[in-house]
């Protein structure tokens, strides 16, 4: 019995605890500020070429955190999907919507108070279904490795179906959007310079 008594406590000094984080934890925590504060950049920027640039920052940090979960699947996926299709298709609705590169003081909405508040409340709302969700699962060490390609195919086309595809039609119909909305400003641009040919062209053989 009174052998027992040092084992453990060799043990519990042995094991890292919440005072002594490990290098993976404080580098978790570092890209996690850093993923934030581009977070933040992204919204309040008033130019939106900055605000797709200041995106993929933060869509590369969530990527990084990733790896350091050891989820290497779901982390170029992360990069491949999000930062490689995404904010281009971001750029690309900004040069066919011919969208201002400088500074864009219209864009910027002055609903920001209920803008921070619907976002405290999802952010809270998601926390709480994250922890309701996984307060008694528990991880199979001896079972596939989670964030795998074969655990994440696996959970992606048998729960996730619909959702993946609604993201797909979502960001097709983002992409049609741009396109329509380009071709009726170059229209409404054509109409207005033939107007104003004829008027001149009409001023002109008075």
């Amino acid at each position: 019995m009174t052998l027992a008594v040092p084992a453990a406590v060799a043990t519990a000094a042995d094991s890292p605890g919440f005072l002594s984080p490990s290098g993976v934890e404080i580098a978790f925590v570092l890209v996690g500020l850093v993923t934030f504060a581009a977070a933040i950049a992204t919204v309040t920027t008033k130019q939106l070429v900055h605000a797709a640039l200041w995106l993929v920052v933060a869509l590369g940090g969530l990527a990084v955190e990733y790896l350091l979960l050891t989820a290497e699947f779901i982390a170029w996926v992360q990069v491949l999907i999000y930062v490689g299709s995404v904010v281009v298709l971001l750029l690309f609705g900004l040069m066919l919507t011919r969208a201002p590169i400088g500074l864009s003081p219209d864009a910027d909405s002055p609903n920001r108070w209920a803008a921070l508040t619907v976002a405290v409340a999802s952010a809270a709302a998601l926390v709480w279904v994250v922890v309701d969700a996984f307060r008694t699962t528990w991880i199979d060490l001896d079972g596939p490795v989670q964030g795998s390609t074969d655990v994440t195919g696996s959970i992606l086309f048998k729960h996730w179906v619909l959702p993946f595809e609604a993201l797909s039609v979502l960001l097709l119909a983002a992409l049609v959007g741009a396109i329509v909305l380009s071709r009726k400003k170059n229209a409404a641009e054509t109409t207005g310079a033939a107007a104003s040919a004829a008027a001149a062209e009409g001023e002109g053989t008075r």
